[in-house]
């Protein structure tokens, strides 16, 4: 899939990888935006167990 879409990117070798990074990028901030804090409100990552159990 990757090489797909590599080879249907105009421009010479330089000019792809410059315009893949920046897809790379663009990718990587939606997710951080977007994806993530979706996500991390249906996982158990960010429960916290400390304090939660009685002292004896």
């Amino acid at each position: 899939m990757y090489a797909w879409i590599f080879r249907h990117l105009p421009g010479p070798l330089w000019l792809r990888i410059a315009t893949s990074l920046v897809l790379i990028a663009v990718a990587l901030v939606l997710m951080v935006q977007f994806l993530f804090p979706w996500m991390s409100e249906y996982t158990q990552f960010t429960d916290s167990t400390i304090g939660s159990a009685s002292q004896p």
